[in-house]
């Protein structure tokens, strides 16, 4: 029997976040009649915190042959979502929305306005566009299940909603604050899914030595950082860190907090900084020779002022046993040496993650092998579809989970919208009139 309720839908997206706004959005526009279920009084909470509030929304660098090196050795079940809508078409909807955009350091993208407001406010004019339904200050609390099917999703005050197709779009863990609470996890693993345990990942890195904090602010470009589990080394890189009073954050160290949580379970891990990466050992102590004998009667304090920051001279006087009056040419060898080996290996303690409230992203989730890469589609039920964070796959900093939850988003939205083809063929007709026109992609088959 037909069910008549008047809270009944083709497609009901859960998550107002970047993955489930434009999954609503690309389901509608294919002639859907979509409902968006959010659990805060506005959508894109999160959003508006990426990019320092600039929202760097995708990044160049990103093309079906790299993938790999951006988001693992699984990201070949992203091939299917980026081709079908990708760094071209995110910026294209963009554009045709009326929003600029502009390509910066590292070949990030963000809005010519640097406003991640703005980006928010095209996607709330592009679902009003589209018809689409929005029910706010609404968390789901359960889904009914009948025959591994989705029978309704039923909301904190036991309303239920009936719709044809569902797709979970609720975030990771990262920012609890905006409303990403893990809840679909709950939700995916109560349907029958494994889920990853999740743990924070982009996030700054805890040291346990209390000297850190007197360096606190100093940012060092072009470093290189050792990391050593147990006294092996186990990964080496280079770029950018910044000091915290807590320990370190920065480019490269959100780039491999994920590899430092994964060490730190298995056993005591220390990270070696050299901040003399170009140099070395043998042409930083030529230079330190020829810079003794420049300077014989510079005081010890004052010559570390020049070879260094200020706050970096000031730890490395209290770690090294030379006077600071002692003048440069009463420098012996050993102690010059005893220098170097601070420039080019100070060490550091790692004293863990920091937690969720600060992580920029969620590592874990629903795992690959259950969903169906061609259309983002449950392999568990019928007629469930993911996509964004909740999926267990991550990528590095710089626009680049963003572009996974637009590409995801999009793909599930589409293949979760069942209308037929002629209502099909008469939308796609009439949405010339949209400037979403040119970024639908009519497919009659099944998803």
């Amino acid at each position: 029997m037909k069910n008549t309720n008047v809270n009944t839908y083709d497609v009901v997206v859960v998550g107002g976040g970047p993955a489930g706004i434009m999954s609503a959005i690309f389901a509608s526009a294919k002639g859907a009649k979509v409902l968006l279920i959010e659990k805060n009084s506005k959508l894109g909470n999160k959003l508006l915190l990426t990019g320092g509030g600039r929202c760097n929304f995708t990044n160049t660098n990103i093309n079906l042959k790299n993938l790999r090196t951006i988001y693992g050795k699984e990201a070949d079940f992203l091939q299917k979502s980026f081709s079908n809508f990708g760094v071209k078409e995110i910026t294209e909807f963009f554009k045709k929305w009326g929003l600029a955009c502009k390509t910066e350091k590292n070949n990030r993208i963000f809005p010519i306005t640097d406003k991640a407001e703005d980006v928010l406010n095209i996607l709330q004019n592009c679902l009003k566009e589209n018809k689409v339904e929005i029910m706010y200050n609404s968390a789901v609390l359960d889904f009914e299940i009948d025959k591994n099917k989705i029978k309704s999703a039923i909301l904190s005050d036991q309303t239920k909603i009936f719709a044809k197709n569902y797709v979970i779009c609720t975030g990771g863990k990262s920012f609890p604050q905006t409303g990403s609470t893990g809840d679909g996890y709950i939700f995916a693993e109560n349907m029958g899914h494994k889920v990853k345990k999740a743990k924070p990942i982009l996030v700054p890195v805890k040291i346990k030595e209390s000297w850190v904090k007197e360096l606190q602010g100093l940012a060092l470009s072009n470093v290189n950082l050792r990391i050593f589990q147990n006294k092996k080394k186990k990964m080496q890189v280079n770029g950018e860190i910044i000091f915290t009073h807590f320990g370190l954050s920065g480019p490269i160290i959100l780039a491999i907090s994920k590899d430092i949580g994964e060490f730190v379970e298995k056993g005591e891990v220390t990270i070696g900084l050299d901040t003399n990466a170009n140099l070395s050992f043998q042409e930083l102590d030529t230079k330190l020779q020829k810079y003794f004998l420049s300077n014989p009667n510079k005081i010890f304090k004052n010559c570390l002022l020049d070879l260094t920051s200020e706050k970096l001279a000031m730890v490395f006087l209290g770690m090294l046993k030379i006077s600071p009056v002692k003048k440069a040419n009463d420098v012996t060898k050993e102690e010059r040496k005893a220098l170097i080996k601070i420039l080019k290996n100070l060490e550091m303690t790692v004293d863990g993650l920091l937690d969720f409230n600060v992580a920029m992203a969620t590592c874990g989730g629903v795992l690959l092998n259950e969903i169906d890469a061609k259309n983002m589609k449950s392999k568990k039920i019928d007629n469930l579809y993911f996509a964004g964070e909740i999926i267990d796959l991550v990528g590095e900093t710089g626009g680049f989970n963003l572009q996974f939850c637009w590409s995801t988003g999009v793909l599930a939205g589409q293949s979760a919208s069942s209308m037929n083809c002629d209502v099909l063929l008469f939308h796609c007709i009439m949405s010339i009139f949209s400037p979403l026109s040119s970024l639908i992609t009519v497919d009659t088959r099944t998803p």
